[in-house]
């Protein structure tokens, strides 16, 4: 049995974060643990509470992972404060942790800050060089380039521009604003699409969640970064088609479409 570590905040009503990436994990044929980064009141309709761990309960949950059932790969989502980052960086540089995918959560779809400009900051000095991928959205690519992403030959430019100056391979996932739903990894020099058709499914909430700890799974079980990925957008594709319908706001995917 292969294992997956996600290092995320909990989302109480369970679309997103490490509840969402804990059922992916499991979907995707891997052995999923959790190592908690925040607390939330949280529902399809938005976040009213957040409550962060400590730093150094941080470092205690780390520790008891990697010294009992070894994480094969790992996946990091929104940490909000510098102190958490460091700490997240330096234990996984302790331990040698291999297959990190970071979802560098730093700006919503709506083009809403969720982190400091600080923790940002720490985000690029300490984090992204650590990972085998990262996979921003639109937004966030345009935070970590320094461009302005209008089309697809800019997301090119892009996530060419973040692969070089922080050495991690970049799904830059498409969207809307540029195309239908074709993402764009970029690695050892060039580049890939995996090309997609927009499902018209409203319930969206926790994709970017998903995605990340579906692609961090597949790595755990030894598969190549392209099919990883093309393997992770199927996934998110057939829990979109699925059309659960949960909740007052942005529902959540179906994470166990294939068992029904």
């Amino acid at each position: 049995m292969k294992t997956a570590l996600t290092i995320a905040g909990s989302d109480s009503c369970g679309g997103a974060g490490i509840q969402a990436d804990i059922k992916t994990m499991t979907m995707n044929g891997v052995y999923a643990m959790s190592v908690i980064t925040a607390l939330t009141a949280q529902n399809t309709t938005g976040v009213t509470g957040i409550m962060e761990v400590t730093p150094d309960f941080l470092a205690s949950q780390l520790d008891a992972v990697f010294t009992d059932i070894r994480p094969d790969a790992i996946k990091t989502g929104m940490v909000a404060s510098s102190d958490l980052i460091r700490v997240i960086a330096e234990k996984l540089k302790q331990y040698d942790a291999k297959n990190i995918v970071v979802d560098p959560v730093m700006v919503a779809t709506s083009g809403a800050k969720l982190i400091s400009d600080d923790a940002i900051e720490t985000l690029k000095s300490e984090l992204l060089p650590l990972a085998l991928v990262i996979t921003p959205n639109i937004p966030e690519a345009e935070v970590l380039s320094g461009m302005t992403i209008k089309n697809e030959e800019d997301m090119v430019s892009a996530a060419k521009v973040i692969n070089e100056r922080f050495g991690c391979n970049v799904l830059c996932k498409g969207g809307h604003q540029i195309n239908d739903a074709n993402d764009l990894l970029y690695r050892n020099g060039g580049y890939v699409w995996f090309k997609g058709k927009r499902i018209d499914n409203p319930n969206t909430h926790g994709t970017g969640c998903t995605l990340s700890s579906a692609i961090a799974s597949n790595l755990a079980k030894g598969e190549d970064l392209d099919c990883a990925v093309k393997n992770a957008k199927d996934y998110i594709s057939g829990a979109l088609a699925a059309m659960m319908d949960l909740g007052k706001g942005s529902g959540p995917l179906c994470h166990n479409y294939s068992i029904l």
